[in-house]
């Protein structure tokens, strides 16, 4: 590998890493409030509806802008339309209740599921990517489940605040692993 290809290869990893430790922030703070707020459908919990997907968009975006080495165009701008629908078929399910919003958060998880699932497997030679991989496979999991518990008597909303917490502490141990492959290379 050229010394331009690794230093690239070194600056991606990074700016991953340090993505991925946002994104477990994230994931937690938004966690705690959907568990807070969630067992309804109030202001607030709308509101973090919408918001969970929308950061992922900007995640997304800088995602694409930061990846040098590895940039899966393909699969980030899939990810990008797909968690902007999300927030719109979110914004919109809110109206028919709890169930309609597991339906779209689980047609959402699974897809997006598949997306993360491809973009870390492209991306599994920067290291750090198999938590990713895990995390893409559970999430379509996941997203069956929830369009599963649509249907019977218990769907409630905080089932997805532990959806996000597991997926926040996926980033975490990737970015973790990662941190270890930014130092090899430098």
């Amino acid at each position: 590998m050229s010394i331009t290809a690794e230093s690239s290869a070194v600056e991606t990893t990074t700016s991953l890493r340090n993505l991925y430790i946002v994104r477990f922030g994230f994931a937690i703070a938004w966690a705690a409030g959907m568990f807070a707020v969630g067992s309804s459908l109030g202001a607030a919990t709308v509101t973090l509806l919408v918001l969970y997907p929308l950061f992922d968009v900007a995640a997304a975006v800088v995602d694409f802008r930061s990846s040098k080495s590895s940039r899966p165009t393909v699969g980030l701008y899939l990810n990008m339309a797909l968690s902007l629908l999300a927030a719109v078929g979110l914004g919109v399910a809110v109206t028919s209740g709890i169930p309609a919003v597991l339906r779209v958060w689980g047609a959402w998880a699974i897809t997006a599921g598949i997306v993360q699932l491809v973009v870390a497997v492209r991306r599994y030679r920067l290291g750090g990517q198999w938590a990713m991989i895990l995390s893409g496979g559970i999430s379509v999991l996941a997203g069956g489940s929830f369009i599963a518990m649509a249907g019977g008597p218990n769907a409630m909303l905080t089932s997805v605040a532990g959806y996000a917490t597991l997926g926040g502490i996926f980033f975490l141990v990737s970015a973790l692993r990662l941190h270890g492959a930014a130092k090899k290379g430098r």
